[in-house]
C-alpha cells in the first residue's frame, strides 16, 4: 500500500485538470427548483415502485446477515470510516471509480451501499452514472429504464426513475435508455441540480461511474459529488495508472482508495478493502 500512499501525496501537489460543465436547462427533481424539494414534494419517495431483493448469481453481493464473513466486516468497517467522516464534513454524494475497467468498482459500490442501507437511520440511493456500461440494473435484475438518463432528458420525474429494494432502506437509480453522448448529458445543468437537491431526500448517495482513464465522466461527476473514492485492484492496477488518475483529481475530493483482490495471505481474506482520508 506504500505506492497508493505515495500517489495520494503526490495528487495533492498536482494541478487540476477536471473540466467543469457547461450550462444548460435547469430543475430540480420532478421539476421542482433546487433546494425547494422538500417543502414542495415532501413524500416523493411514497411513489417510488418496489421491487424484490433478488440479486443475480454473478453479482457477487456481501451477505451483511453473517457476522463471520469477512468482506462484509471489511465494507462495515468501510461504512463505519464514512460515516464518522459525515459528521465532519458535509458528505452525502459519492462518487466511486477506479483508472481502469475489471478493477471492481461496482462490486465496492454497490456493497457499500448496501452495508450503509442496513443501518436504520440511513436512506440510500445507489445511481448508475456509468452510462457506457451499466450494469447495476443487471446485479439487482431490475429494468434498465426508465432511469437516470429519462430523468436528466426530461422524459420522466424522479420518482419514476427510481426502484426501491423491498425491505432495505435502499433505492437505486438504474441507468435509463441508452444514449449517444454520455458526457454531454451529465454535462447538463439538470445533473449538477441533482446532486445538490440529492441530500434532501437520502443520507447516502452513492454513484458507480465509469474508469478515469478511459472517459471523462468520472472527473466531470467528482466536481459535482462531496467525495471520491477510487478502486485500485491489487496485482493488476499499475502504479502509473494510480498517478495519473489522482492527479485527474481536485485534490479535496479524493477521500480514499479501496484496494481490492488481495490474498488471504497478504491482507486475510479474500476481498480486503483499505479506506484512508486523503491528507
Amino acid at each position: 500500500m506504500s505506492r497508493i500512499h505515495d500517489a495520494l501525496r503526490k495528487a495533492g501537489k498536482s494541478d487540476i485538470l477536471a473540466t467543469p460543465p457547461v450550462s444548460g436547462e435547469s430543475g430540480g427533481l420532478d421539476g421542482v427548483a433546487p433546494g425547494n424539494l422538500v417543502a414542495i414534494h415532501p413524500g416523493i419517495l411514497a411513489d417510488v415502485e418496489e421491487v424484490p431483493f433478488q440479486p443475480a448469481p454473478e453479482s457477487h453481493l456481501i451477505d451483511l446477515s453473517n457476522k463471520h464473513e469477512t468482506p462484509g466486516e471489511e465494507f462495515r468497517t468501510l461504512r463505519t470510516r464514512l460515516n464518522h467522516l459525515q459528521t465532519l464534513q458535509p458528505l452525502h454524494t459519492l462518487v466511486v471509480t477506479s483508472p481502469s475497467p475489471a478493477e471492481g468498482k461496482t462490486f465496492a459500490a454497490v456493497n457499500l451501499a448496501l452495508a450503509e442501507s442496513h443501518l436504520a437511520e440511513n436512506t440510500v440511493l445507489l445511481g448508475d452514472f456509468d452510462l457506457r456500461r451499466p450494469i447495476i440494473h443487471n446485479l439487482f435484475q431490475v429494468d434498465r429504464s426508465p432511469g437516470l438518463s429519462d430523468y436528466l432528458m426530461g422524459e420522466i420525474p424522479f420518482s419514476k426513475a427510481l426502484r426501491r429494494i423491498s425491505g432495505l432502506n435502499l433505492y437505486l437509480l438504474p441507468a435509463g435508455s441508452a444514449v449517444k453522448n454520455p458526457l454531454e448529458l451529465l454535462n447538463l445543468k439538470q445533473c449538477r441540480a441533482l446532486f445538490e437537491d440529492l441530500p434532501q431526500l437520502f443520507n447516502w448517495a452513492i454513484f458507480d461511474t465509469p474508469p478515469l482513464l478511459f472517459s471523462a465522466d468520472a472527473n466531470l461527476l467528482a466536481t459535482m459529488a462531496d467525495g471520491t473514492i477510487m478502486v485500485v485492484k491489487i496485482g493488476a492496477t499499475t502504479f502509473d495508472n494510480v498517478t495519473r488518475a489522482l492527479q485527474s483529481f481536485c485534490e479535496n475530493n479524493v477521500l480514499g482508495v479501496v484496494a481490492n483482490g488481495a490474498r488471504a495471505t497478504e491482507l486475510y481474506s479474500k476481498y480486503t478493502y483499505y479506506y484512508t482520508r486523503a491528507e
